[in-house]
């Protein structure tokens, strides 16, 4: 038996970010929605996702399954409920289904207040919550590397460090929230950084970036300048200096030197964020920044407005603030990214970090650009 993650109907409604991948792959916290459940339950865990996204993944074997919510953030007693049910039992909220087993539901089990992930800004809003979780999670009963003398650590004992990072002449402060350096990674001389924070495997935080909680940087990354309560998925870089706060970046996405977003309106007023699925603005709470989907880059000294959602495969560039909206596939604010072009300039991305653009990856980006 394993578990299977399966997208809910709503999914639509985290895009951009799930154009290009299922809900279970989203990062919050330093894991991703899929590993949390591997963590926690040791089981082999499948996703099903939309047919045009289903090649990414493997498929499931063909036997008694326990098929879950893949928007829901499960605590252990509704985990130890999930992997209790028998065959053709199901676990329902007042809102929709959570999970199941077997192939019909006779016998339904109820239960409240579930956390279930509906936009994409909550990733943002919770990422300080699970990134202590999966400190917790990850670090529990190992052992960290040692720190060099050079830099200047505080609160020791809520920082982990695995195997392989180069660590000199920085300033790790846990007193806030814990700290996680992940396998092989780099954080150079000048850097301070306030937990909770975590960078995954094979990343760097270059000199003197300054970071502070909640973030979480993806692997193969590249970071700098100012970060605050961010994610930054794998392979996407904001290596130079400008501010980024509130916000998730998607992968493969290049912010240029200078980019700065907003995150706090002028008169202090609620921040509305673009729901691509209804195409209406919804109230997101005093501070939010940006949603950027996967493959997408902005210029030089660009400025993001408070707010601000763009989508897949965006070249971005533009005078003043930015607007906030800019669709998939936009050359600067007035043209369409030429497909051709478009793919030519991703597997350009991809050669800088010893990657290449998949035939699966590429159908699925010409399912966006012909569809969504």
């Amino acid at each position: 038996m394993q578990i299977v993650l399966f997208d809910n109907k709503e999914r639509k409604n985290l895009f951009p970010l799930t154009a290009t991948k299922a809900i279970a792959d989203l990062r919050c916290g330093i894991l991703t929605i899929k590993e949390k459940w591997e963590y926690k339950t040791n089981y082999s865990v499948y996703i099903k996702t939309e047919n045009y996204l289903q090649p990414l993944y493997k498929t499931a074997p063909n036997e008694e399954n326990i098929y879950v919510d893949a928007s829901v953030f499960a605590n252990n007693e509704l985990i130890q409920q999930i992997l209790s049910l028998q065959t053709n039992e199901s676990i329902e909220d007042e809102n929709a289904l959570i999970a199941f087993r077997g192939n019909e539901v006779n016998k339904v089990y109820k239960v409240d207040n579930v956390k279930r992930l509906t936009r994409c800004w909550q990733l943002f809003q919770w990422n300080d919550e699970e990134l202590r979780n999966d400190f917790n999670l990850i670090t529990k009963g190992r052992k960290s590397q040692s720190i060099s003398s050079t830099n200047h650590i505080i609160n020791k004992e809520n920082i982990f460090v695995e195997q392989g990072t180069s660590i000199e002449c920085a300033v790790l402060n846990a007193t806030t929230g814990p700290i996680y350096i992940g396998k092989n990674s780099e954080v150079w001389e000048g850097s301070v950084i306030r937990g909770p924070f975590a960078v995954g495997e094979n990343s760097v935080v270059k000199a003197g970036a300054k970071i502070y909680g909640a973030t979480s940087i993806g692997n193969w990354c590249a970071v700098g300048g100012e970060i605050k309560n961010s994610i930054i998925n794998n392979f996407s870089n904001k290596a130079h200096d400008g501010y980024l706060g509130d916000s998730v970046i998607g992968e493969w996405c290049n912010l240029g030197a200078g980019t700065t977003n907003s995150n706090v309106k002028n008169t202090a007023a609620i921040v509305k964020m673009l729901n691509i699925a209804t195409n209406n603005f919804e109230e997101v709470g005093p501070k939010a920044g940006v949603i950027i989907g996967d493959y997408s880059r902005t210029a030089i000294n660009s400025s993001i407005n408070t707010g601000t959602v763009i989508g897949v495969c965006a070249n971005v560039y533009g005078e003043l603030l930015l607007p906030k909206v800019i669709d998939s596939f936009s050359w600067g604010l007035n043209h369409e990214y030429e497909f051709v072009k478009a793919i030519r300039d991703i597997k350009n991305w991809k050669h800088f970090k010893h990657k290449q653009l998949n035939k699966t990856e590429e159908s699925i980006l010409n399912h966006i650009f012909e569809n969504l």
